[in-house]
């Protein structure tokens, strides 16, 4: 099942107006987030899921998490409730992002 553009859209207004420049690109269906050139978090089937680094997990304490998609890594599955706390979830960007590599650079054709 496709994730809705409008959940998309509210996680990228939250964070937004927290002062985070996310972007979002479209992926078979689902959405993948985006922070400094780094994918950060995916939304799939209108949930929320973080990349997990030991940065993430110490900010967030105790989460579930789970797959994006079936035979993925777990991933820090965000409530929809904590979308509400946009500075949370900024941080939370912020602080994932920060702790990813930085992304590999394309080959030329």
């Amino acid at each position: 099942m496709a994730s809705d553009p409008k959940t998309v859209e509210f996680i990228l207004d939250q964070l937004n107006a927290a002062g985070v420049d996310v972007s979002a690109k479209k992926m078979f269906g689902e959405y993948g987030l985006y922070l400094d050139g780094k994918m950060v978090a995916m939304v799939c089937d209108d949930q929320l899921f973080v990349k997990p680094t030991p940065e993430g997990r110490a900010f967030t304490g105790p989460i579930e998490e789970a797959p994006p998609y079936p035979q993925a890594k777990p991933c820090l599955l965000i409530d929809g409730e904590r979308w509400d706390d946009s500075d949370w979830l900024a941080e939370l960007f912020r602080v994932s992002a920060a702790a990813l590599p930085a992304p590999r650079p394309k080959k030329p054709r």
